[in-house]
């Protein structure tokens, strides 16, 4: 069976809102331009608070099985023990009201959480699924350096692709090592998926210095379509998973990616000089995973506190960014609550220093 997708990915983590619940209408609306534009690659997870779900409804009761892939994920951060770690599959199963899953990756592997796999036999577990049919292809996402990458894949060369955290502002990037891992991963012949090509929103809102380069170079085209683009132009790459927020962004996304082109020479030297204005900023390059905040013990919401933070460090807007802190906090979680337990910091896929950065922003903002 042969692994094949389309260029664009649709990562259903960050999906629109409605209050609390998310809006299926208008996620309907987006699932429904997005396969009329050719793509066919979903990706969720049981960890997406209420994404499966959302896939349920705005997805696969609504278009017929063979129109589309579904990916989601085995996470042993919310599964300690083997038994629960299977169960989650069966929870995906039915979460998403289907009879197999296209793509089914182990989530988040880290230096830190890489063993409890290799301890609770999830491997196995996952190749065994395959063989029965429930699972097309298997896959793991990865958030480490070379080193880790390499001695997982010659471990287990059996996986069929990996995910990995690709984008220019991370290319070169010590603590991401976008490149480094690229390569590991093309050494061994994986096809690789893409995830966090837009670094969580902030490259669809770069500096101004940023913006201006990229004005003149391409007028109209978004910031957005530069980073997905830079992603797409690489060799090997199964999709780029963009993580739309609302059907303005589907709309831009399936408009260059249905007649994709890779970057010219001339638009990759704006890529070159792109990263080097980024390796000058003091912004916290958090992308708001949200994997911090749920096992926080005094329940701070570390990605809206940075976000705020960062209104003072990029935009120099000190009010603002204090206006942003107070809404951030209203119940009491503020950053200089933190005890220093970094059980953020074990899970954080941009390797943070979390709390040093909270006592920042707590000196900072409150």
């Amino acid at each position: 069976m042969e692994l094949t997708a389309g260029k664009l990915g649709f990562g259903l983590m960050r999906l629109p809102r409605r209050g609390v619940k998310i809006d299926i209408d208008q996620v309907s609306q987006m699932v429904d331009l997005f396969l009329a534009s050719g793509f066919t690659y979903f990706d969720t997870a049981r960890v997406y608070p209420g994404s499966e779900a959302a896939t349920r409804k705005a997805l696969v009761k609504r278009h017929p099985r063979d129109s589309f892939t579904i990916a989601t994920k085995l996470n042993t951060m919310v599964a300690p023990t083997a038994r629960m770690a299977r169960k989650q599959f069966d929870t995906s199963l039915r979460n998403l009201d289907v009879n197999y899953v296209d793509h089914y990756l182990l989530h988040n592997l880290t230096n830190g959480t890489y063993k409890n796999y290799e301890r609770l036999g999830l491997w196995d577990y996952v190749h065994d699924l395959k063989k029965q049919g429930k699972v097309r292809f298997v896959g793991f996402s990865f958030h480490a350096g070379p080193q880790l990458l390499d001695e997982i894949l010659q471990a287990h060369p059996d996986v069929d692709f990996v995910q990995l955290q690709i984008n220019y502002a991370d290319w070169e990037n010590p603590r991401i090592t976008s490149r480094a891992n690229y390569e590991v991963a093309r050494a061994h012949g994986k096809p690789i998926v893409i995830m966090e090509p837009v670094k969580g929103g902030a490259l669809a809102k770069p500096a101004p210095e940023i913006r201006a380069l990229m004005d003149e170079a391409a007028p109209g085209a978004s910031y957005a379509s530069w980073a997905i683009r830079f992603a797409a132009g690489l060799d090997g790459i199964l999709t780029v998973l963009s993580g739309m927020s609302n059907i303005e962004q589907v709309r831009d996304n399936v408009t260059f990616m249905s007649s994709f082109e890779q970057l010219s020479d001339s638009e990759m030297a704006v890529i070159r000089q792109a990263r080097e204005i980024l390796g000058n900023a003091r912004d916290i390059p958090c992308t708001a995973c949200r994997y911090c905040v749920e096992g926080c013990p005094r329940h701070i919401h570390i990605p809206d506190v940075f976000a705020a933070m960062n209104k003072q460090l990029v935009e120099g807007h000190l009010e603002e960014a204090r206006a942003d802190y107070r809404a951030a906090v209203d119940a009491g979680n503020f950053a200089s609550a933190c005890i220093r337990c970094r059980k953020c910091e074990d899970v954080c896929p941009q390797n943070l220093q979390i709390t040093a950065l909270l006592r920042e922003c707590a000196d900072a903002l409150e």
